[in-house]
């Protein structure tokens, strides 16, 4: 009687999904960006000091007391996958501020980029423009995105043009989206960029970024 030939196998071990969208380091000629970190702490004081963004009251930007439980606010929400969070730094290195990847919705696809704030001395210039060119770009041309969506203050009025600016369309206004820290009802701007605007977009901020100045 022939043996009755047997195999076994040992079951793998269940595959872990890679986080969506991972860590990245992005960088261009005026800034650059790079997955934030404790470490970066009293950088970060030090350019949200320029100017005392925290004073503004239609935005919530750290102040030197609150950047460290800010850090680890964003580090948790980036474990809890709804949030990839940077450190911005401007041509020569130095660290301008924070933005993020937010409101992440994986499954299809959709990323918000908010959460950013700049120090005084950055704003205005090619700096921004890069920094969304890079973070745009990423989300359209490697992550595949079907959209990406900026949400500002109805009364802040600097990050309501530089959002226009950008190519963005108003999706509408939501009102009485959140309570601000100060006891007031902040009425909410959503804007949003698609694949189809893309292209056009991205000639328009490269061409921002070239003109003469």
């Amino acid at each position: 009687m022939n043996a009755l030939a047997t195999s076994s196998t040992t079951p793998s071990a269940p595959s872990i999904a890679a986080p969506w969208p991972a860590p990245v380091h992005l960088s261009g000629t005026h800034c650059s960006l790079e997955p934030l970190t404790p470490a970066h702490h009293d950088e970060l004081v030090a350019a949200a000091s320029d100017g005392e963004l925290w004073k503004l009251w239609y935005t919530a930007i750290p102040s030197p007391q609150t950047m460290r439980a800010e850090i680890a606010r964003r580090l948790d929400l980036q474990t809890k996958g709804s949030m990839l969070p940077f450190t911005t730094r401007d041509g020569a290195g130095r660290v301008a501020g924070m933005t993020t990847f937010m409101n992440i919705d994986a499954a299809n696809k959709r990323v918000e980029i908010g959460s950013t704030w700049t120090a005084k001395a950055m704003q205005g210039g090619p700096f921004n423009t890069e920094c969304k060119l890079l973070l745009l770009g990423h989300a359209f041309e490697n992550l595949d995105c079907i959209a990406v969506e900026f949400r500002t203050h109805f009364f802040n009025q600097q990050s309501r043009r530089a959002i226009e600016r950008l190519g963005a369309k108003l999706d509408g206004i939501l009102r009485n989206h959140q309570r601000a820290s100060n006891g007031t009802l902040r009425d909410t701007c959503v804007y949003s960029i698609t694949p189809a605007e893309w292209p056009t977009v991205k000639t328009h901020l490269r061409w921002q970024l070239d003109k003469p100045r």
